[in-house]
């Protein structure tokens, strides 16, 4: 991969336990499997597999071969990579996208079981959220509607409610989502931009949903963005110079035959005596290579100053967790 200082410093952690070459060889899989996973989910899974294959025991392998099969639509093989991770690093936060991977493969009931492990065990506020919009969407895969939409509602009117900001914003989406299928208009409105109020970064959906409701969609074509057809008005104009400039060049050309004739005698005469002037000239530098090569003698290499910078000192260690949402904000953005 030739340098890493793009690799995120936990995935370079993890790499130490194995030999150079092969840290560079896993490394180099797992940097390819990022960068391609929204382009090209399936040869992203294949670079992840590749970098599984060379080291299994790593989570982080096996995390990239679950995510990248995820996004490749692989759910069988998706879940079966989330519940190796999960034993591995006996983490519970990946109960909520193992609920997703079952419920798209319709296992529904098995979906409900793995909920009550993972209401048990999730401490994480962030994760319990998502876990609480997955049991909702099992509930209404499983033809349950009210019961999916009850599951949102109470957390969103639950009187001790301190969500993570984030978090809070993918409720508000997913509830808002409901109420829209069910042609509740406006109330959906009112979540979405709920949302869009504690989202401000727009990494929620709430903002695209917004701008479709209010009917503001952007079409743009190659003429909208300056394609290759727009015309150059002053095309034309640069053709005429060009025709002119030839012409000018043309009569140029016979003024200067005349000219360069008489520079030819002229020149003749000027070689003969640049000719004694060689010999001269010849002695000259003769002297000129020996005080040369006594100046390099006194040359020597300097070493760099500039110290070398270790690249995981310029990473910045990533911020602390956004504040969480309190109750009274709740209210302000309630719907």
């Amino acid at each position: 991969m030739g340098e890493d200082v793009r690799m995120p410093r936990g995935m370079k952690a993890e790499l130490k336990g194995l030999s150079a070459q092969m840290a560079e060889i896993v490394g180099a899989h797992l940097m390819a499997a990022i960068e391609l996973i929204d382009e090209d989910p399936e040869l992203a899974y294949r670079h992840a597999e590749a970098a599984r294959r060379r080291a299994a025991r790593l989570p982080i392998t096996r995390e990239a071969v679950a995510e990248t099969a995820y996004a490749a639509g692989l759910y069988e093989e998706a879940l079966a990579q989330y519940r190796v991770l999960r034993r591995l690093t006996g983490s519970p936060d990946v109960i909520p996208v193992m609920v997703n991977c079952l419920r798209a493969l319709s296992k529904h009931r098995e979906a409900l079981e793995l909920i009550e492990e993972g209401n048990q065990q999730i401490t994480d506020p962030a994760m319990a959220i998502e876990l609480m919009i997955e049991s909702a969407g099992v509930r209404i895969d499983m033809g349950q509607r009210e019961e999916g939409q009850r599951i949102l509602r109470s957390e969103l009117e639950r009187p001790t409610l301190r969500h993570p900001r984030l978090a809070h914003a993918r409720l508000l989406c997913a509830y808002a989502e409901l109420l829209l299928e069910d042609g509740e208009k406006e109330a959906a409105y009112h979540a979405f931009a709920a949302a869009v109020r504690i989202d401000p970064e727009g990494v929620t959906p709430a903002l695209d949903r917004l701008d479709e409701l209010d009917g503001v969609i952007l079409d743009l074509d190659a003429t909208d963005l300056g394609g290759e057809d727009d015309e150059d008005p002053n095309e034309d104009d640069g053709d005429a110079d060009e025709d002119d400039a030839d012409e000018d060049s043309d009569e140029d050309d016979d003024e200067d035959d005349e000219d360069a004739d008489e520079d030819d005698a002229e020149d003749d005469e000027d070689a003969d005596e640049d000719a004694e002037d060689d010999d001269d000239a010849d002695e000259d530098d003769e002297d000129a290579d020996d005080d040369e090569d006594d100046e390099d003698e006194d040359i020597e290499p300097k070493a760099g100053d500039a110290a070398q910078t270790d690249p995981d000192d310029l990473v910045a260690d990533a911020p602390a967790s956004d504040e969480p949402v309190t109750k009274g904000e709740a209210e302000e953005v309630s719907v």
